[in-house]
């Protein structure tokens, strides 16, 4: 079977995981988590990061120590995966979708008449599929509306826009290390900030939000989210190989747009941007389905794209600022398969079976 994106161990894993055990640190302390915070904060080069349990629960800190609470309304991308929105829901916010633009990610024009009319406390803007929105654009008009603003690059690690990456333009920025994702910790995520009494206040409420006494004493309440030391070990490890995960995801995607250029529509990138290409999506004027169902039966995995959050059932009172695209994007897109330890040959068996479906 050829799968979506599967992990991809580097080779030390095992190695660190062994000195884990050695120490007998495997709860959420020790050596390696130190390390894998301060790999992810040196490679992005943000001033501090926290390690979760997973890019979710990195959101959900994030709202609660920017304050977002009770019938708050915080905007955020509906051409995503619920894992970005659901935090909202926690703080019982309420979400307001704004519409994707040619580029796939969040709509500026569409985001300024939210912040003008809604007045969002927060904007949570998901750089899509490994890519980078607008961030600089994005970034101004929080600002100018007075929006806290938080990144959900849970899938655009290493993802770049004129040499700054991707969750380090806004207030907080959060990073996903999911089994499927560039890099992994099986499950896993990392909240970055400049700002340390955020860093701090969110590692005090990941860790039960105990109080400085030699008694468990809680003035207020917190949460089970701090990442083992297990955990950890496996993400040192990843965080060595990241840029050769991206120069690979990058080659599968020119592959496949090599020999599909005429067939399918791909994802564009912005300029002066570097996106890591976690998954090679494309939008087809077949039904991508059937393309699907075709993959399967020859042991491929695919997926299609997110459907947008508007539409989603549990959703449907929400307010939305739409203009049809995330819709489109969504009947006619897959997501191809992309793991780091595909071989030229195997990605282009693919796009050969694509043409031919």
């Amino acid at each position: 079977m050829i799968y979506l994106s599967p992990p991809h161990m580097s080779g030390k894993e095992l190695e660190y995981i062994k000195r884990v055990f050695d120490s007998n640190y495997i709860a959420p302390v020790g050596e390696f988590l130190d390390r894998f915070e301060k790999s992810v904060s040196n490679y992005v080069k943000s001033s501090y990061a926290l390690a979760v349990v997973n890019a979710t629960s990195a959101i959900h800190l994030a709202l609660r120590v920017l304050g977002i609470t009770d019938g708050d309304k915080v905007a955020v991308s509906t051409f995503t995966f619920i894992g970005g929105v659901n935090p909202i829901l926690y703080q019982n916010a309420e979400p307001v979708f704004i519409d994707s633009d040619e580029y796939w990610q969040m709509d500026l024009n569409l985001l300024e008449d939210a912040l003008k009319k809604e007045k969002p406390k927060a904007v949570i803007v998901a750089h899509l599929y490994g890519q980078v929105g607008r961030i600089e654009e994005i970034a101004y008009l929080c600002k100018k509306y007075g929006a806290f603003l938080i990144e959900d690059a849970a899938e655009s690690l290493g993802a770049k826009y004129k040499d700054k990456f991707a969750g380090t333009f806004g207030d907080i920025g959060v990073y996903s290390f999911n089994g499927n994702k560039l890099l992994t910790t099986s499950g896993g995520g990392v909240m970055v900030s400049d700002n340390e009494e955020w860093i701090k206040k969110a590692k005090f409420l990941s860790t039960q939000a105990k109080e400085d006494y030699p008694w468990y004493e809680h003035e207020t309440y917190g949460y089970n989210y701090r990442m083992s030391n297990v955990l950890a070990a496996i993400g040192a490890a990843q965080m060595e190989v990241v840029e050769e995960r991206i120069k690979r995801k990058r080659e599968i995607f020119e592959i496949y747009k090599t020999h599909l250029g005429g067939t399918a529509e791909f994802m564009p990138e912005i300029k002066n941007s570097r996106g890591n290409r976690w998954l090679t999506t494309a939008l087809f004027d077949k039904d991508p389905l059937k393309i699907q169902e075709v993959l399967f039966k020859n042991e491929i995995e695919s997926r299609p794209l997110w459907k947008p959050m508007h539409l989603q059932p549990l959703f449907k009172n929400a307010k939305s600022y739409l203009n049809g695209k995330s819709e489109g994007y969504f009947k006619k897109g897959l997501c191809l398969p992309s793991g780091t330890a595909m071989s030229d040959e195997e990605v282009e068996k693919v796009a050969k079976i694509i043409k031919e479906a």
